[in-house]
């Protein structure tokens, strides 16, 4: 896909005139389905089907569409369309996601189409969103630009994207799969919750390839996912993840949607089984048909070359004198500023998490802010993390502290990223027919609770994750603090879990003790918190004093009155 689109820098992947095509058949097919569908030929469930392929979901109040974001990667451009889109089709605003996408919670069927062309005009669309496909692949919100960084994992993000759209072995999977692929050496892509995670490493040699986990999920019945295989070449790497999809699609089961993912048939399976099968198709597929070109990665390499950094001093005298100059700027440069592989910049995470607001969403003006911000300061170009922000990877240091009052104008400048105030959390039963419990009021009470920035840097390193529902889209089982909804006789309820971690130590999260209302748990997590803070010894995370410890006093503190 190599046209440019208006305004578009390197970093970002363009489309060719062979997918825009692609695309606007797309639109067309579906557009006739809607009609059929408004004009009764349709029935709601032969419908759903149709409406799932193209990123539509019924929920409570609305139709929900969901915008593919590929590994989180877009322009300002196509940022400033989905706020275009939001303001004239939506009530404003847009909700960003934990797979890095964009979704919309009040469109109306008839006006699907129209958003979708819309899309199409930036190159962009909701394939790949739903239903029982590959799902979108995600990868680190900091890649090319982080110092740590070993590979580019949008380079094979990119590969996967082309490879499983409308791929006729893995467009109907038992149950929909989700792929996430890190090449850092922090795990910002929490790849052992999915169903296939991917580290890209270098050998001794210096050429490129994975490792390879299977069987993470969530969701009803968590799993961490498993060692495969230590190390798949570059060349290798697709028809490996060919082996895999081939031997989930044969064995996995159809039959019951709670036992269909392949975190359940690789229980079931047993490892060692699994692996042996996998192995044996990996054998038939490699070969010369399966193996990818060298020149195909080099090629696609060529999107996401560096942009024309200036050759600038290592530190900023500039940022050094505004740090000085404001503690809230300083404040907001320690916790949400990441070093940068090139000298004189910076990684920048825009918060959507201020305090008492819903965690994700974004105002239609505040999407254009940002997109002008990452045209003036970050070559047009911008992240969505998985943990429900914006990143602008490529700032000077320079330019840090006008990026930042511009942002805090706009109520963008929280500085919580990492911290207690960073909450993750689904939409729950203010929008999903799933839900159990409301999120959404919950991760305000509990923002608004710790929102002193001050109290923030004391707690230090605190994931907060919240659910409505058993389906885990908060990623609940690994917060180090997790709550889930639940539903007693009608009224809500939350669950409690600790010591959840979705890097590379992975960890599922213990419950803690009975379910609390949302007052309670509010009480609980404030309780939680203090407890941490009177036992751990200096320089403990949250995680570290609670391995030490135990879940002892933490219970003791919270159901000494029960």
């Amino acid at each position: 896909m190599n046209h440019i689109a208006p305004g578009a820098r390197a970093g970002i992947y363009h489309y060719d005139a062979i997918d825009r095509r692609f695309v606007g058949e797309r639109v067309e097919q579906f557009r006739k389905q809607v009609d059929r569908r408004l004009a009764g030929e349709l029935t709601e469930e032969e419908f759903k089907p149709i409406r799932l392929m193209n990123g539509l979901y019924l929920q409570l109040h609305a139709y929900m569409l969901r915008i593919a974001v590929p590994y989180g990667v877009m322009s300002a451009v196509q940022l400033r369309k989905l706020a275009e889109i939001g303001r004239t089709y939506d009530k404003g605003y847009g909700h960003f996601t934990t797979r890095q996408n964009l979704q919309y919670n009040w469109i109306k069927l008839e006006d699907t189409p129209a958003i979708l062309n819309a899309l199409a005009d930036v190159d962009m669309h909701a394939l790949q969103t739903s239903g029982n496909c590959v799902r979108n692949v995600t990868t680190d919100q900091f890649v090319g630009a982080a110092k740590d960084e070993v590979v580019d994992g949008r380079v094979y993000a990119e590969i996967l994207r082309q490879w499983t759209t409308l791929h006729p072995e893995f467009t109907y999977l038992p149950r929909k799969f989700k792929i996430a692929i890190s090449g850092a050496v922090s795990d910002r892509a929490a790849v052992r919750v999915h169903d296939v995670g991917l580290l890209a490493r270098r050998n001794e040699a210096g050429e490129a390839g994975f490792t390879f986990y299977v069987g993470g999920g969530l969701g009803r019945s968590p799993f961490i996912g498993k060692l495969v295989r230590e190390w798949v070449a570059e060349e290798d790497f697709v028809a490996y993840l060919e082996a895999i999809l081939r031997v989930y699609n044969q064995y996995g089961r159809r039959d019951n949607i709670y036992k269909a993912r392949i975190k359940i048939l690789v229980h079931e399976l047993g490892l060692e089984k699994f692996k042996a099968e996998v192995e044996e198709e990996f054998a038939r597929l490699r070969g010369p048909k399966y193996r990818l070109d060298p020149a195909i990665v080099a090629e696609i390499r060529t999107h996401f070359a560096p942009p024309p950094f200036e050759e600038l001093p290592e530190t900023s005298e500039a940022l050094a004198r505004a740090k000085a100059e404001n503690p809230a700027f300083a404040n907001w440069v320690a916790v949400n500023v990441a070093e940068h592989k090139a000298p004189g910049y910076a990684i920048a995470t825009i918060s959507l998490k201020p305090p008492g607001g819903i965690p994700g969403d974004a105002t239609c003006d505040q999407m254009d802010l940002i997109a002008d911000l990452a045209e003036r300061y970050s070559f047009g170009e911008l992240r969505v993390s998985h943990v429900q922000n914006i990143v602008l990877a490529h700032v000077k240091q320079d330019d840090l502290f006008a990026l930042w009052q511009q942002l805090d104008a706009a109520g963008l400048g929280t500085a919580n990223a990492g911290l207690i105030g960073d909450i993750i959390a689904c939409p729950g039963l203010d929008y999903c027919a799933l839900a159990n419990a409301r999120s959404i009021p919950l991760a305000q009470a509990l923002s608004a609770r710790f929102a002193d920035p001050v109290r923030q840097r004391t707690i230090g390193e605190l994931g907060i994750k919240i659910s409505g529902c058993i389906n885990a889209c908060g990623h609940h089982h690994v917060g180090a603090i997790g709550i889930l909804g639940v539903d007693k006789k009608g009224t809500e309820f939350y669950q409690i879990t600790v010591g959840g971690d979705p890097t590379l130590t992975t960890a599922i999260g213990d419950i803690l003790g009975p379910a609390l209302t949302e007052e309670e748990t509010v009480d609980a997590i404030e309780a939680i918190v203090e407890v941490y803070l009177a036992h751990r010894t200096e320089g403990e995370r949250f995680l570290d004093t609670l391995a030490r410890v135990g879940h002892g006093p933490f219970k003791e503190r919270i159901y000494a009155a029960d």
